[in-house]
Formats: C-alpha cells, sequence, structure tokens
C-alpha cells in the first residue's frame, strides 16, 4: 500500500465478544442471509425480493493476469446514461441501489443497539449515493450472499455491489471493477488454544471453513496441505459461528474480514502471515462503463481525506500499520 504508516497502540474492543458475540452471530446469520422481502426498512435498506438469482457460467481468464484484473477504467465526473437511468427509472427512481453485507463486523453490518448498517465498506457507499445523486442517505442496501454478489450485478437486482469483494481475473469476465480501494490478503482465523501455525503443514487433517465463491475457497481448492475442506457456507459470518461451537478447527477469510471477527469475539486470533495478495473493488456491469468511471472518479477524492476517516473510525483498532488506500491503476482505453 502507499501513503503514510501508521503505527498503532492497543486496540480498544469496541461491540461484541466473547459469548456474546456467537449470540449475535448467530442472530445476524439467521437475519441477514437473502431471503425474499417485501418491505424498507427505515434506513433505506431492502431485501431482494422476486425469483431468486441465477447462477453465471465462471467465465475463462486465461489471457488475463493479476495486474490486469486491477486494471480499471480512467476516472470521469461526466453524468452518463446509467446514472440518468438511477435517477429516472420508475422502480426505485433516484436511489442507488447496492449489494452490501450485513453481517461483517467493521465493514458492514448492523449495530445491534440502533438497526443501523454501518462500517467501511458502508461509508464508502454512502460517499458514492452523495457524488452521483446528491444525497448520501439516497441508497437502498440489499444483503447478497458472497456465492451471489456477481450474479446480483448480472441479473440487474443491484446497481453495484460494495462487499469487501477481491478483484480477480475471473469475475473482472463477469463485472467491471472499479479500482481498488483496500488491499487485504487470505489468513487463518483459529482459537487462541490452536496449534495450527498458518497456511502450512499444520493443517494437515484439519476441518477448515470458507465461503462458498470466496478467494479463499479457490486458494484451498489449489492446495489445501490436506486439510478438510469441504465446509463451505453462504456468508463468512457463518464460518465464525462454525468456528465458536467447535465444529471447524479453522476459518480461512481475507485478514481485513479476519480482524473483525477477532475484535468480535477475543477467543480466537489470527495466525501466519497473509498468502496471497488481494484487493476489494466495486463491482458493476460490464454495460455500465460510464458507472465505472463516475465511481473511481469518487474513488479519486475518496482517497484524499474520507479513506482516512473511514480507516480511523472502523478498522485501525484491529488492522495496524496499514500504509493507506492502494494506488488506482487504469486502462489505456
Amino acid at each position: 500500500m502507499t501513503g503514510r504508516r501508521r503505527a498503532r497502540g492497543p486496540g480498544r474492543l469496541r461491540g461484541w465478544g466473547g459469548v456474546a458475540a456467537m449470540a449475535v452471530a448467530c442472530v445476524l446469520t439467521a437475519l441477514f442471509t437473502l431471503l425474499p422481502l417485501s418491505h424498507t426498512g427505515t434506513d433505506g435498506s431492502i431485501g431482494v425480493g422476486g425469483p431468486g438469482l441465477g447462477v453465471a457460467e465462471p467465465a475463462a481468464a486465461d489471457d488475463c493476469t493479476p495486474e490486469d484484473a486491477v486494471r480499471s477504467l480512467k476516472p470521469s465526473k461526466d453524468e452518463g446514461p446509467t446514472v440518468k437511468e438511477i435517477k429516472t427509472r420508475k422502480d426505485k427512481p433516484n436511489k442507488l441501489i447496492v449489494g452490501i453485507d450485513q453481517n461483517s463486523y467493521r465493514w458492514g453490518y448492523r449495530n445491534p443497539g440502533t438497526g443501523d448498517l454501518e462500517g467501511f465498506d458502508i461509508d464508502l457507499v454512502r460517499a458514492i449515493a452523495d457524488e452521483l445523486l446528491g444525497d448520501r442517505d439516497a441508497v437502498l442496501f440489499r444483503a447478497v450472499p458472497t456465492n451471489q454478489r456477481v450474479q446480483a450485478i448480472q441479473s440487474g437486482q443491484v446497481d453495484m455491489v460494495v462487499r469487501t469483494m477481491t478483484i480477480n481475473c475471473e469475475r473482472a469476465e463477469q463485472v467491471a471493477f472499479s479500482t481498488a480501494y483496500f488491499e487485504t490478503g487470505q489468513q487463518l482465523l483459529v482459537p487462541k488454544t490452536s496449534k495450527i501455525t498458518g497456511y502450512d503443514d499444520s493443517l494437515k487433517g484439519k476441518k477448515l471453513c470458507t465461503a462458498a465463491g470466496s478467494t479463499a475457497e479457490t486458494e484451498l481448492k489449489r492446495k489445501s496441505f490436506g486439510a478438510d475442506i469441504s465446509t463451505t457456507v453462504p456468508n463468512q459470518l457463518d464460518c465464525l459461528v462454525r468456528l465458536q461451537l467447535g465444529e471447524v478447527d479453522a476459518v480461512v477469510t481475507d485478514s481485513a474480514l479476519a480482524a473483525g471477527q477477532a475484535a468480535q469475539d477475543p477467543t480466537v486470533r489470527l495466525v501466519g502471515k497473509p498468502f496471497t495478495t488481494e484487493y476489494y473493488g466495486v463491482a458493476m456491469s460490464k454495460e455500465a462503463p460510464d458507472l465505472v468511471r463516475q465511481v473511481n472518479h469518487v474513488l479519486d477524492e475518496y482517497r484524499k481525506d474520507d479513506w482516512d476517516k473511514a480507516y480511523d473510525n472502523w478498522l485501525a483498532d484491529d488492522l495496524k500499520n496499514v500504509d493507506g488506500p492502494p494506488k488506482p491503476k487504469y486502462r489505456e482505453d
């Protein structure tokens, strides 16, 4: 990452912890799995109604490299046809419909005390809405499981997904990504008493949990070190619950998400070093290049000051020594 390095002191635990964490996690998992809902929340959140999301066939990405995948369209502040359509469409006019997570602590979750959606990704969504529609509250949130993020975009159920979504070649063949707004990597989350030391031979014979359709699942299929990788779940928080219940020995997920889960439950810890380098991006339709360019313009401005504010507010307690947002990389077209 680029920018100034932050040295943080001991983090303070805000929110959930221990037994209370497991109880809240179980409740959230039950409540926020993607199900047809017909009501609109007081904060503008809505459930996904109508027919289920179709499953898209993975596209070939043989000619793509990780460097190619993270390059996005050059930014533009000019309003294009996609935003004009969003402003005037008959169903939910002048509202940005965004797929998010509602159970990833610090990133996108409902505050159990207020019921409000909060987190690093939520702040970014509101900044995008403010720039595109002139109102940071002009958002309709839709809860989308990890394995349905691409389908939610392709089906037109959302205008974009802002949900700790890693940019990679396979996904870049299916959806368009903004420039990267956060750098992370896959890491192991284990009970504090565990003898697992990281992504290594200590995983042999251990039972691991990943979210279906996640980068973690893909990496473990490539190399599992003899671990049982059959446990996959729709939402990443489900893995934490299974770890707390003793049903699995470890969770494999982005280090950024794992840090939030460790903050929820002081009985678990991160082990080893991140064994991949990944970047989160805002995912949009490949048929909306004008929207991609506008979001990239928003991100250019967001990195100047608001990114730091969001990091300090949501992530600094648990993610130390983060150098700032990654530099944007653009395509030539």
